[in-house]
């Protein structure tokens, strides 16, 4: 009997060859939203790796939307054309193409991480004015939001909707939704960032407005056949914040939507606060959004052991695993992962003599 994290998984007409799924990450490398031969040789090198699903890092909407001036973008042709080249390679190796869609909110306009990561105001060349549910930093040191008008909302969703499109020309099978980490879903969300009285503040059911709208407008134009992502962050990790009986209210509605996965994931929208961050210390919140909202969700958070990460599966914690920093230090995890739980894959010709 195959342990657990090789187990295909079916998702409508998908079929995931293993649990194992690549987390989005940023890479800073982008060129007008347009990704180089930077992201083509990282992507790949993913898929050649031996995981199911190589997620495309978190892919802005709209120029305002990225986190910094050097995140990719899905709002022209020239950004779905080279688009298209990764997810035909990452098919070739038969992995399946999936793509984080995003918009960072009033945590846009920001530098490399690398060369300080710090906020950039509107009037500097690289930076633009950031929006947000209303006008309340970050943090001390970001710009302040303009606050989203009704008509701003509807633009936003539209824009969505148009990256979803675009995504799927460009040969993507799985949309992710990111309304986790402090982004601009998540300060929608999250009270703590959400100030408004109108009909998207206030109240749980309308600071889910957004988010879900959005949500119901992606699932329209995705082919039932493919399947909708969702991530979340579970917690704010501070009192008053969003926690884990808000993310299974949420869940619950997005699935009834049509929503098939949540990669459950926290933090990220209050500075400052003190996470317990070790091994799968974020799992448990996976486990209580699949039990109390019954859906599939991916365990997300520093998960490195192949036993440990099968373990998660076996016990019912979750669906999948994402790795991300443990697969940009081994890019063929799933691969040393088989081996080391006796299941024999396929691994590339080229690559095979690595596991004799």
């Amino acid at each position: 009997m195959k342990p657990k994290l090789f187990e295909p998984l079916k998702i409508r007409n998908l079929t995931f060859k293993n649990r194992i799924f690549v987390s989005p990450m940023c890479q800073y490398s982008a060129v007008e939203g347009v990704p180089q031969d930077w992201h083509f040789v990282h992507l790949g090198a993913l898929a050649t790796g031996g995981a199911a699903l190589v997620i495309i890092e978190a892919t802005a909407v709209n120029p305002e939307g990225r986190i910094s001036y050097a995140d990719v973008g899905l709002w022209n042709d020239q950004q779905e054309n080279e688009f298209s080249k990764i997810t035909a390679f990452i098919k070739s190796q038969g992995a399946i193409p999936g793509m984080q869609l995003a918009h960072a909110g009033r945590k846009a306009s920001a530098e490399k991480p690398w060369l300080g990561g710090k906020s950039l105001p509107a009037q500097d060349p690289k930076g633009w004015q950031v929006v947000g549910p209303s006008q309340i930093k970050f943090s001390e040191h970001s710009q302040t939001p303009k606050e989203l008008s009704l008509g701003d909302i509807q633009k936003m969703i539209a824009d969505f909707k148009s990256s979803t499109e675009r995504a799927l020309r460009a040969g993507i099978q799985v949309i992710e939704l990111h309304m986790a980490h402090g982004y601009l879903f998540h300060q929608f969300l999250s009270p703590l960032s959400n100030h408004r009285t109108d009909e998207y503040g206030g109240s749980l059911e309308n600071r889910m407005k957004f988010p879900l709208e959005t949500a119901k407008a992606v699932r329209e134009i995705i082919p039932a056949e493919l399947p909708l992502f969702v991530r979340i962050s579970a917690t704010d990790w501070t009192e008053g914040g969003w926690d884990i009986e808000q993310s299974i209210k949420l869940s619950i509605e997005l699935k009834k939507l049509g929503v098939d996965l949540i990669d459950t994931s926290t933090g990220g929208n209050y500075p400052g606060v003190k996470i317990p961050v070790g091994p799968h210390y974020q799992v448990p919140y996976a486990s209580e959004v699949r039990k109390g909202a019954d859906i599939l969700t991916g365990a997300v958070g520093m998960i490195t052991d192949p036993k440990k990460a099968n373990e998660i599966l076996e016990k019912g914690d979750a669906d999948v695993v994402l790795l991300a920093r443990e697969l940009l230090r081994n890019p063929r995890w799933p691969q040393m992962a088989a081996k080391e739980l006796g299941v024999k894959v396929e691994s590339p010709s080229q690559y095979d003599r690595a596991w004799v």
